[in-house]
Order: structure tokens, then sequence, then C-alpha cells
């Protein structure tokens, strides 16, 4: 594997420890400041409902029900190429449990799009999916 790829797999990765340790505690604990995560154009996609621009996406995570997020699953890429992006750009992919003002927990999936903006991380496209369990008798 070229060496210069290699690095960025391996930045991408700890750099996504990084990430979603903090952006799990400002979302469970400190949503007063999830807005700082975000550029001022992101998108933020909720289990279908879409909301834009970083201080509606505040809005909505301030008027959700308080949250505890527990992660399972981390995985995290570099988005390469000259074609693609002047300045590094990961993808985040997240999975994991969580529970909403004491309900039952439910799997969620959820996948970012994070870009470096001098040394900060912030989110260009954030994307939540709240997994159902599907009725076994499908066909």
């Amino acid at each position: 594997m070229e060496q210069d790829l290699k690095s960025k797999i391996d930045q991408a990765c700890r750099t996504a420890e990084e990430f979603t340790k903090l952006y799990y505690e400002y979302l469970d604990k400190r949503r007063y400041l999830i807005s700082r995560m975000y550029m001022d154009t992101a998108t933020l996609v909720w289990n279908g409902n879409g909301v834009t621009g970083k201080d509606d996406i505040q809005k909505f995570w301030t008027d959700l029900l308080p949250s505890e997020h527990t992660i399972n699953i981390l995985d995290a890429q570099p988005i390469t190429g000259p074609d693609v992006t002047s300045q590094l750009t990961f993808l985040v992919k997240v999975g994991g449990q969580v529970k909403y003002d004491e309900k039952t927990p439910k799997s969620f999936n959820q996948t970012f799009l994070i870009t470096a903006m001098g040394d900060k991380w912030k989110i260009v496209s954030d994307c939540l999916r709240a997994q159902e369990l599907l009725n076994s008798n499908i066909s």
C-alpha cells in the first residue's frame, strides 16, 4: 500500500475516535455546544428529516429529547483524489445504541463527512438513522 495513503487511513481512524468521543459527549451532556462542530452550511438528515445550516441544526438538537448514546462500531476512511477535495476530509461511520429520555434503547447508524478547518474538524454532512427490526414474516 502506498505510504501516503496508509498514513491518511491511520489518521482517519485516530481522528474518528477523537471526533466521535467529543461529538457524543456534546450531544448527550452539553447539547448547547453541538453547533460548534458543524460548518455554517452543514446538512443533517435525522431519520429522514432534513435540516440545513448550523443554527437550525442546533435548534433541532436542542428541541430533541435528552439522549444517551453507546458506540459499538466505528470506522473511518479518507476521501482522497485530486478531483474530490483539496483539504483533508474523512468519512466516519458509527453504529450503536441510543436511548431517548428513559425509553427503550434503539440501534442507530450515523455517517459523518468531516473536513479539516484549520486545527478543528467540522461536520459537512451528518446522517442518522434509527434501526427498526423488520418483521420476520415479510417475504
